[in-house]
């Protein structure tokens, strides 16, 4: 069972995957403490401290992934003050962190169907209803989409762009 591999995608001998959407992804987001450090943003943890402690990686990993998530654009640093103290800096997730959260409860709903012994440590609900939550792959239209339902293609307005930049004419 695989993907429709539509057009000249469905010779996989005959394009590569240079400019792999999923590749530029991990290249941010593709260690663990990357990606426990956005967990812990969406259950709210706000300071340095909390995400080293919360994630349990040292101060110096917490730094440098905290610094690879802002200036990847995912978490916005915003100072903050505690009375008798000096100005820090606190992370918020930004519009573009907020967009990932599908991806990491994704994960999440994996792991609890696979990789746990019992049942999962935390349900997934909605916060106004307590409905269970679940990310599913489905069409604008809303229909439910297996894996090989699905189409992949070619998206002609990255051809185009891609021969505009390097001079070729449509």
């Amino acid at each position: 069972m695989a993907a429709v591999m539509e057009g000249r995608l469905a010779d996989l001998g005959s394009w590569t995957t240079e400019e792999c959407s999923i590749a530029k992804a991990l290249d941010i987001v593709g260690t663990r403490s990357a990606v426990l450090i956005l967990r812990e943003a969406y259950y709210g943890t706000r300071r340095f401290d909390g995400f080293a402690r919360r994630v349990g990686i040292t101060d110096a990993a917490a730094a440098s992934q905290l610094r690879k998530l802002t200036e990847a654009g995912l978490l916005a640093k915003q100072p903050y003050q505690e009375e008798g103290k000096r100005t820090r800096h606190e992370y918020v997730l930004t519009q573009m962190g907020r967009d990932l959260l599908p991806a990491v409860l994704a994960l999440m709903q994996w792991g609890d169907t696979y990789l746990q012994t019992g049942p999962a440590p935390l349900l997934l609900v909605d916060g106004a209803t307590g409905a269970p939550v679940r990310v599913q792959v489905r069409s604008e239209a809303g229909r439910e989409i297996e894996l090989n339902e699905l189409g992949v293609r070619l998206n002609e307005s990255y051809v185009r762009q891609v021969r505009q930049r390097s001079g070729v004419p449509d």
